[in-house]
């Protein structure tokens, strides 16, 4: 080879390497500068989400979920997929769900019925096994007969209509408590056909949308993306708010996977921590072609939905009637008195989403169109039965039982407002797992954030070593 040639050759190479330099120290800045702003269909911006989340939301509603209340989940995962054969399998060990023994659940959470958070119902004989409630000392003979049969029309009262769930029957012999705090959600390993048929499913066959415009499951798939967007823009509120929440579900549980990787494994001992590579494949704007900024606005979204729940739940439990039983009468007390706290901090948020917005118009196309929302939905949480993963389908059912329960809230305001301050109600009603579900959730889009914030100081760290 010529020395010219060498010369040029080497030229060449310098040059690629000030343009990678270049690109990498231009990337975050391109990830920030494309998350930010005001998001659409609402009036707030991210970067108050972030302020409030961090400072306000945060440190509390990771402490609450810490609470024996919220750490305990009853689920199924044995049901089988209602839709397909399910051949999927995780490739590690940590796929894994560890079920929580008897002996370690709180005797006042597994003597219950699934409506065990209230005091009436802790004392209502009805509805207790004799055992139980000679166990736990429930019965108060000071109880009014007219309180028992309120509570028990109310504990009959089929809400089915309002569920955008399909909830797991607790006292299927199937159903396990689960240690959410031993069992974290993080990535496993699943993925391949099998995870593909189920968020392809979800996205193509129950979102709104006609068959021949095609969600960008795949980012590099050729023209597909905008004409899809171009087409969403097209459609009313709701069709487009039920899109955002399914892809801001979607971001959030790739964020945690993302932060909470495999990075290697020595002598038996898993080492876990954020991979930038991971978090810049599902994420970084080129390498999405524009698709991962969207993914991630869609988060902020999903949880100023969450968020508005949350603050308009609130007079439900600050009913004197509500306890958050576990047996604990102390911690009992302290759980409900942090519960409210953060409820405060919701209601204090200025910047609300405003879901009257939403099936607004004439009445009979819009209750057909909200039945139409809510059907979608519940198929969706039927779709988390056939997640091959079992750690994977433990939190996908959670965090759609979640975001299902505080729809059901946004869509019950009246109901809510009518509530009676000492008995139950037969118009709205929660019970102890939509409960756990419903802060649980919320707990993972509030990490998310946190976490995405995370993210961003790593990628200004990478820039500055390469500068």
């Amino acid at each position: 080879m010529s020395r010219g040639v060498r010369r040029a050759g080497a030229g060449q190479g310098a040059a690629a390497a000030v343009q990678l330099l270049v690109t990498l120290s231009f990337l975050p800045s391109v990830v920030e500068a494309q998350v930010t702003g005001v998001l659409d269909d609402c009036l707030c911006d991210i970067d108050s989400i972030d302020n409030f989340n961090t400072f306000k939301i945060f440190p509390k509603i990771k402490k609450l979920q810490e609470r024996d209340y919220f750490r305990y989940y009853k689920v199924n995962l044995k049901r089988p997929c209602p839709f397909w054969a399910e051949d999927g399998h995780c490739s590690i060990k940590d796929c894994h769900v560890e079920p929580c023994p008897e002996s370690k659940i709180p005797v006042g959470i597994k003597a219950g019925s699934s409506n065990k958070y209230l005091k009436v119902a802790n004392n209502t004989k009805e509805l207790e096994d004799c055992e139980q409630a000679n166990k736990l000392g429930a019965i108060n003979s000071t109880l009014s007969n007219q309180s028992k049969e309120a509570f028990i029309d109310w504990a009959r009262y089929d809400d089915s209509q309002d569920h955008f769930c399909e909830l797991d029957d607790e006292r299927s012999p199937a159903a396990q408590y689960v240690d959410l705090l031993l069992n974290p959600e993080r990535y496993t390993g699943y993925k391949g056909p099998s995870a593909w048929r189920v968020w392809n499913s979800i996205y193509e066959e129950n979102c709104f949308k006609p068959r021949s415009v095609y969600r960008p499951l795949n980012p590099l798939a050729p023209s597909r993306g905008e004409s899809f967007y171009t087409w969403l823009e097209g459609l009313c509120l709701e069709k487009r708010v039920f899109y955002k929440l399914i892809s801001g579900l979607h971001a959030s549980i790739n964020l945690h996977l993302c932060a909470n990787y495999l990075l290697e494994e020595t002598w038996g001992k898993p080492s876990w921590g954020p991979n930038m590579k991971e978090f810049k494949r599902r994420f970084d704007p080129v390498e999405t072609k524009g698709e991962g900024p969207r993914r991630l606005k869609n988060l902020y979204f999903l949880y100023l939905i969450e968020l508005r729940a949350l603050s308009k739940v609130a007079p439900y439990f600050e009913r004197s009637i509500v306890d958050l039983y576990t047996g604990n009468v102390e911690e009992d007390a302290d759980t409900k008195t942090l519960l409210l706290n953060i409820f405060q901090d919701t209601k204090s948020f200025p910047m609300h989403f405003d879901e009257k917005s939403m099936f607004a118009g004439d009445k009979k196309g819009a209750k057909s169109l909200k039945e139409e929302f809510r059907l979608h939905f519940k198929n969706i949480s039927r779709i988390m039965d056939c997640v091959g993963c079992d750690k994977c389908r433990l939190w996908g059912k959670l965090q759609t039982q979640g975001l299902g329960t505080a729809l059901k809230i946004l869509f019950s305001e009246k109901e809510i407002q009518k509530l009676p301050e000492n008995s139950p109600s037969k118009g709205f009603q929660l019970t102890r797992q939509e409960i756990v579900a419903l802060l649980n959730a919320f707990g993972r889009l509030s990490t998310s954030i946190r976490e995405l914030q995370n993210f961003k100081v790593l990628l200004q760290h990478s820039r500055c070593h390469c500068i």
